[in-house]
């Protein structure tokens, strides 16, 4: 591990800055990893993130935590995966504690985070157009950013650009393709066994609570709906957090619980509302929320219960992205050097920058939106920290969380 110590290093500064979601995220573990310190390529990186986006679970999770593999095993991957998702998790368990009127500070300390994390992630759709070298991948790219952007809301488009993408690759991409380096990485089935097991024992066991009518069966519970989600979502935090919404707010207030007096995991809306809100907001992944759900569900009781809680909900729904991420990464990596299959992937790598570019987009004109309703006096230190962001990015070698510092700074001013 002490030779892995300055990838940990930078997988830290990476996690303090990484706001805006998974479109900038990307373009800002490029800006870290590939162009300043050199550990992976950006054609590296993209294959990684390009290989998550077909697995369930957080897709800025597992490209972080398999790069981690990829450069030094299980060990290192364990590794990046706690420090990635620690300050995420960590700031969502202390926000499950806060009562509402300490947490009505919260949003105005965050002011500024807004234009920052917009900033940051027009910086990181820009980097990912650097990786579109080709006709037809332009072609690709084109038409998949489109087509994401008037469908956006709907959760079937990214499946659906990712196969339209593969195909195309595959149909139009006549040129040969260059080899892959041939993967080191052993196959071993330990993996999915665990993954297997935990799916099977979690389900045994909080059935078996709800059943008998166990006293502390919440524990149980929330393990199983939090793997569980982990283990099927996919789409990212955009899935997730809906389903969530479903599970833990909409479904303890319909008539057949409330008939049968069930006693299930139930959360304040408004509360859970403004979790989604804080979450959008911190640096890491938007999974992190499970901690907040998870002390949330146990804090009725002493405060090392809750804070059990929040561990239990991380826990529960970063596990099965780990598992399932470092059993078929292997696989993946020796697959890719059947030429049929890279011809697919150089079409579905030209997609992935399409719907990162699409949500850029998307989301860069929801942002514009909402400014038309501000006056000037808000209106300008909004567009002062969002430009003054993208402008350090793009033309100087500040590191983004001394960009992230003096955000904060500011926020923490108007706050007093």
């Amino acid at each position: 591990m002490k030779n892995h110590l300055s990838f940990l290093r930078v997988v830290f500064l990476h996690t303090i800055s990484a706001f805006g979601g998974p479109q900038s995220q990307l373009g800002l573990l490029i800006k870290s990893m590939a162009d300043r310190y050199q550990f992976f390529t950006s054609d590296e990186i993209l294959d990684v993130n390009v290989f998550c986006q077909m697995l369930p679970g957080a897709t800025a999770t597992q490209t972080i935590t398999l790069l981690g593999y990829k450069r030094g095993g299980y060990l290192l991957a364990f590794a990046t995966l706690i420090i990635w998702t620690m300050p995420a998790v960590f700031l969502m368990s202390v926000f499950s504690f806060l009562t509402s009127s300490h947490a009505a500070h919260v949003p105005i300390l965050l002011t500024f985070i807004q234009p920052m994390a917009l900033g940051f992630l027009c910086f990181g759709s820009f980097k990912t157009l650097g990786l579109i070298h080709t006709t037809v991948s332009r072609f690709i790219f084109i038409i998949s950013c489109l087509f994401v952007f008037v469908f956006f809301k709907s959760p079937w488009v990214f499946p659906a650009v990712l196969i339209a993408g593969a195909t195309f690759g595959f149909l139009l991409n006549k040129k040969k393709s260059p080899a892959y380096k041939r993967s080191s990485l052993p196959v071993r089935f330990f993996p999915i066994f665990l993954f297997v097991l935990f799916f099977v024992t979690a389900g045994f066991l909080s059935e078996k609570a709800r059943k008998n009518n166990w006293i502390e069966r919440t524990p149980y519970n929330l393990f199983e709906n939090m793997y569980r989600f982990g283990s099927y979502v996919f789409g990212g935090a955009d899935v997730l957090i809906p389903v969530m919404y479903n599970q833990y707010v909409v479904r303890p207030e319909s008539g057949y619980i409330k008939q049968y007096n069930k006693d299930v995991i139930s959360i304040d809306r408004q509360a859970f509302l403004n979790a989604t809100g804080v979450v959008r907001a911190i640096p890491g992944p938007a999974f992190s929320i499970a901690a907040f759900v998870g002390g949330i569900a146990m804090s009725g009781h002493s405060v090392v219960y809750q804070i059990a809680g929040c561990f239990i909900g991380a826990t529960a729904i970063f596990l099965p992205s780990f598992l399932l991420g470092i059993f078929f990464f292997p696989l993946w990596e020796h697959l890719k050097n059947i030429e049929s299959i890279r011809r697919c992937l150089s079409g579905v790598n030209a997609a992935v920058v399409g719907i990162m570019f699409a949500g850029a987009l998307y989301l860069f004109q929801d942002s514009f939106i909402l400014m038309k309703d501000r006056d000037l006096q808000q209106m300008i230190p909004y567009l002062f920290v969002f430009s003054s962001t993208l402008l350090l990015l793009f033309f100087t070698r500040i590191s983004p969380p001394f960009i992230v510092l003096g955000v904060l700074l500011l926020g923490l001013v108007k706050l007093f």
